[in-house]
């Protein structure tokens, strides 16, 4: 036990920061610069929406740093938001990462990854779909073997996601000879910062990931802050870049008009029709990997719910495999949800509600900072402490409540669908206690 213990404090800066990359960096940034050019309608704010949304991931991640030092429990937001604000809150927040956050992720990224096959083999965009779903399951049933399976395959795209990022951005910005800044997006839409910003923010989501190491770290009030900073630095270096770099090979109204597939072919006309291709299974790698990591880790929140008795079904989505020893049940269901999201909505849809669901809990957990240092009478300097308080944490709600009102303006529907499933927690959640309270003096009288 004193070996295992050692083990878990023994992160370092480079680790720590490669961490961070690692969790942020995933398929939105070749997916989403030509809904970021649409939405704002030229090169130039397009790329100040990544900058905003880089400064709201920021502010967000080194606000959601202090709180998981403060709350040093799995389970992440749904822990966070439990222990802040009670079971109610909580119960809130894991039902709306198991009927909405996690299923879209995960389904927007098999459509991202069916999209992208089906442009590398010339199918036709009507096998997208099939791509996607067959994909899924693939990544569900080797995650359901065992953990080790998923974790070599996270191995392995973590390598392959920064080649394309890394050559796209080094010989589009030399080799392009496209004007980058003030081009037009040759779309006549109804503009939307907030939209754009949106669209960045599924790029820069992760963050929340970011905070979960705390305490694996030999010293997490220098280490922390600062892996967070250079991290997502890095991230927005590396957006940045990779979309001056597509600007300079495309028009930006040429990007709009390929969506998905503008990567692909700025690395066609940069490296020929073999090494586009080539850099084209890069991108996949990301995306399948980013996959990957979502399908191994969204089924342990209705899992955990599960095995607390507040989920409907508690016993089936709460059942684990007898030989593998993986939780089958919450997996199935994650699995399911987002097959019938695949098959009702476009991914950029789906990404979209996925954003917007989680901030409204994101806002919380950052409000939460401020809860937490008046409640806590101790001095501990060793605990690490948000940097500019509270200028960082206001800027991360501001940011999120920015997110949530755009969402509410722009897309109403998608807004309502979101807000609609969350009060259908309520009754669910009151059954439940209900019948919580009911069995409990029956076990103490067994």
């Amino acid at each position: 036990m004193g070996n295992e213990a050692h083990l878990k404090k023994n992160i370092g800066f480079a680790v720590a920061t490669s961490l961070v990359v690692g969790t942020v960096i995933g398929s939105g940034i070749f997916m989403k610069p030509g809904i970021v050019i649409s939405s704002t309608g030229n090169s130039t704010l397009a790329l100040w929406a990544w900058i905003i949304g880089g400064i709201i991931t920021l502010a967000s991640g080194l606000t959601i740093a202090e709180v998981s030092v403060k709350i040093p429990k799995t389970g992440g937001l749904y822990a966070y938001i439990e222990e802040v604000y009670g079971r109610f809150w909580g119960f809130l927040c894991g039902w709306v990462q198991t009927l909405i956050y996690g299923p879209a992720i995960m389904g927007a990224l098999g459509l991202y990854f069916g999209t992208l096959v089906a442009n590398l083999f010339g199918f036709s965009a009507s096998s997208n779909t099939i791509i996607g779903i067959i994909t899924i399951l693939f990544l569900g049933f080797m995650n359901l073997l065992g953990t080790q399976y998923g974790g070599f395959i996270q191995n392995i795209s973590t390598i392959g996601k920064l080649i394309p990022i890394i050559l796209i951005a080094v010989f589009g910005l030399f080799q392009g000879d496209v004007q980058i800044l003030n081009m037009d997006s040759g779309v006549t839409q109804s503009l939307s910062m907030g939209a754009a910003v949106l669209a960045t923010l599924w790029a820069y989501d992760g963050f929340m990931n970011v905070g979960y190491m705390a305490g694996e770290m030999k010293n997490p009030s220098k280490t922390l802050p600062q892996a967070i900073i250079t991290g997502i630095l890095i991230v927005i270096a590396a957006y940045l870049t990779v979309n001056l770099a597509m600007l300079h090979v495309l028009p930006a109204s040429k990007i709009v008009e390929l969506g998905p597939n503008a990567a692909s072919s700025a690395a066609a006309i940069l490296f020929g029709k073999m090494g586009g291709n080539l850099l084209s299974v890069g991108i996949l790698v990301s995306i399948f990997g980013c996959l990957n990591g979502k399908v191994l880790t969204f089924p342990r929140i209705p899992y955990a719910m599960a095995k607390d008795g507040f989920l409907p079904a508690a016993k089936a989505i709460s059942s684990i495999h007898p030989k593998y020893k993986t939780p089958v049940g919450a997996t199935l269901l994650q699995l399911a949800i987002s097959i019938i999201m695949m098959l009702a909505a476009d991914p950029d849809r789906l990404s979209d509600i996925a954003i917007f669901t989680v901030f409204t809990f994101y806002a919380l957990s950052f409000v939460a900072v401020f809860l937490l240092r008046k409640k806590s009478n101790s001095n501990n300097q060793n605990l690490y402490k948000v940097p500019l308080y509270p200028i960082t944490p206001i800027v991360a709600i501001l940011g999120a409540l920015y997110i949530i009102g755009s969402t509410v303006i722009n897309k109403p529907l998608d807004a309502f669908l979101s807000i609609l499933i969350t009060i259908i927690g309520i009754p669910i959640y009151s059954i439940l206690k209900s019948k919580q309270q009911k069995q409990q003096p029956l076990s103490k009288v067994s």
